[in-house]
């Protein structure tokens, strides 16, 4: 099979950009992590075993929410995974403005949950957050920025 054949257009480059679609029937929710949501060309198992095959444009993000194929009465939805995060719990604005850029500066993303900053775990995530004194703590939650790696 071509994967050329299915292509959909999308606008903006983001999937499911203006909100969650009509949902109608069976709903399978397929976990995805930050890094998941963000590779457009492959193959994967959805959690009742169905194949999906995704082939959508370059530059494509699988927003949460976001539906990846309709087989008759099911709907495939994109569902931020919970993944590795350091959760940062700021005293201040100060504070806040601080771990921010300093996280900044190592060209990762920090996304607001509530009174958390959510920063994707790694060793040099650690060491910085621990340098700079602030209370933080690992933990499992859905991570809604970009992966590390990734540089726009």
């Amino acid at each position: 099979m071509k994967l050329s054949a299915l292509r959909v257009p999308l606008a903006g480059g983001t999937l499911c950009p203006a909100g969650p679609p009509e949902l109608t029937g069976r709903v399978v929710r397929v976990p995805m992590t930050a890094l998941d949501r963000r590779r457009v060309r492959r193959r994967l198992i959805a959690p009742d075993g169905a194949e999906l095959l995704l082939a959508f444009p370059t530059g494509t993000y699988l927003a949460p929410g976001g539906m990846l194929e309709r087989r008759g009465d099911v709907a495939y939805v994109v569902e931020a995974a919970p993944e590795d995060v350091a959760a940062v719990r700021p005293a201040g604005v100060s504070q806040a403005v601080r771990v921010a850029h300093a996280v900044g500066n190592l060209h990762r993303d920090v996304v607001e949950d509530g009174a958390d900053l959510l920063v994707l775990w790694d060793a040099p995530v650690e060491l910085l957050l621990t340098r700079l004194g602030v209370p933080f703590e690992r933990q499992s939650r859905p991570f809604l920025g970009r992966p590390s790696w990734e540089d726009e």
